[in-house]
């Protein structure tokens, strides 16, 4: 009895492969970004929720975004570090725990995609319809595009699980990194024909109404800029958007590179490496991108520091 709960609740996990005399410098180099990543989005919300003059509809999006990266953060980060000090034969993880990881890994993926559809709709009312935008980005709106994007990617999320959750496990080997949807179905041998379905049917969905959004969104910035001939307005307007496709090119890119890895059996390992990319390189680099390019935030950081610094000299 005890054998059986063993096979059925313990599951081995591959984790990251390092070799023992990297072990140390990798654990280093990953610690030192994950307390970047949490230290600069979380300061921006702080930052954001003090100012109140940075209490307007893109900033306060924004810290939707710097919410969601540190999840994403805190869901894979914390696990890896521990199992690098794990012999690789030993690094086991309860089924549910990998359950409740793969949700979160995968509610951040998609999260991140339906944050950056609401900020691409404030750019698009900001520079297409400027006269009504105060009327339309209210606080109510804020906030109605803010729980929008999270229920979405929740409900995608939870019912792609849910669909995993339900079959049977033949196996107990989950030759990757981290947990997530293809690790839990890989563990079954029923027939996965639903489960691939909805995958890729709500793979397409999000996806397709991501690009489709942002893409039409920009495409109609564009011409709105290209018609006005105000070149202070223009030059503002673009530079607000270059920000945001910015982190929305860095976010297809980490997303993309595992799957195409992944089709190629000698880039396997790097592959597998990746698959942790979308979770570390989007979250470290969208505070430092919105942080320098967004005027009123990178005034805001210098006038801090440079504040605490005069309190130092006269200390």
């Amino acid at each position: 009895m005890e054998n059986y709960t063993f096979n059925a609740d313990i599951i081995f996990i591959e984790g990251l492969k390092v070799s023992p005399g990297s072990t140390i410098p990798a654990f280093i180099f990953l610690l030192l970004i994950y307390i970047f990543i949490m230290v600069a989005n979380l300061g921006l919300v702080v930052l954001i929720s003090m100012e109140t003059t940075l209490h307007q509809p893109m900033y306060l999006l924004f810290c939707n975004m710097s919410i969601n990266d540190a999840f994403g953060a805190s869901v894979v980060i914390p696990r890896l570090l521990t199992d690098m000090f794990i012999p690789s034969s030993k690094r086991f993880i309860h089924y549910m725990d990998c359950v409740v990881q793969a949700f979160a890994a995968h509610f951040h993926a998609g999260t991140s995609h339906t944050v950056l559809m609401a900020m691409a709709f404030d750019r698009y009312i900001a520079i297409c319809n400027p006269l009504r935008y105060a009327s339309i980005m209210t606080g109510q709106m804020v906030l109605k595009l803010s729980i929008a994007a999270w229920v979405a990617a929740f409900i995608f999320v939870i019912i792609l699980i849910g669909l995993n959750v339900r079959l049977s496990r033949c196996r107990r080997f989950i030759f990757n990194p981290m947990c997530d949807n293809a690790s839990l179905f890989k563990l079954s041998c029923d027939d996965l024909i639903i489960n691939h379905i909805y995958g890729l049917g709500s793979a397409v969905v999000l996806l397709g109404s991501s690009l489709g959004s942002v893409a039409l969104t920009y495409l109609r910035i564009t011409m709105v800029c290209l018609s006005n001939r105000n070149k202070v307005l223009n030059s503002r307007a673009l530079q607000t958007c270059a920000t945001h496709l910015a982190v929305y090119f860095i976010m297809l890119v980490a997303s993309f590179t595992p799957m195409i890895m992944h089709r190629y059996p000698e880039w396997t390992d790097n592959g597998k490496v990746a698959s942790v990319l979308f979770h570390v390189a989007p979250p470290a680099l969208n505070p430092v991108i919105y942080g320098l390019q967004c005027n009123d935030l990178r005034l805001k950081i210098f006038s801090m520091s440079s504040q605490r610094q005069k309190g130092k000299r006269i200390r």
